[in-house]
């Protein structure tokens, strides 16, 4: 068997870029710059985002404010994130996380995500699992289906 595309083999083991086939840089499928101010969010301001907003619920919010061990509440700090999330990211685009990334979310016409998206995207990201799962324009399962995307500010 002989041609001048890649092997079957390379494009399911070792995806399509080990293959030698350009996807282009993410976001280029979405029409956003490839860096800089506007562009795709990579995936260690996304992550550093979660951890500080998710370090603020555990334990500033959860331990010292309400006074609950999240070892027996492991419920608290998921509602508080849950909350947190839906109401800054709702009215003002950022959490403190995303603010200190420089990343915020916006809905796919580049203005601010509506609330119910914003709902429908906190659920998602609560169940951690759509969130783990993403494309080539590394939006989430979340991001998909609530019409939005993580970009840079």
């Amino acid at each position: 068997m002989s041609g001048n595309g890649p092997r079957w083999t390379q494009t399911w083991l070792g995806g399509l870029r080990s293959a030698g086939v350009d996807l282009g840089y993410p976001g280029e499928r979405l029409g956003l710059p490839e860096g800089g101010r506007g562009s795709i969010a990579g995936w260690g301001r996304r992550i550093g985002a979660l951890v500080i907003d998710w370090m603020i619920c555990t334990w500033a919010i959860v331990q010292l404010l309400l006074r609950m061990n999240p070892a027996e509440s492991p419920w608290a700090p998921v509602v508080v994130f849950a909350l947190q999330y839906l109401i800054l990211v709702g009215f003002m685009g950022q959490t403190f996380g995303h603010r200190l990334a420089g990343i915020r979310v916006t809905a796919m016409d580049g203005g601010n995500p509506r609330l119910l998206p914003v709902l429908v995207r906190t659920v998602l990201l609560c169940l951690a699992v759509p969130a783990l799962i993403w494309d080539r324009d590394h939006r989430g399962v979340h991001d998909r289906v609530s019409n939005t995307m993580v970009v840079r500010m």
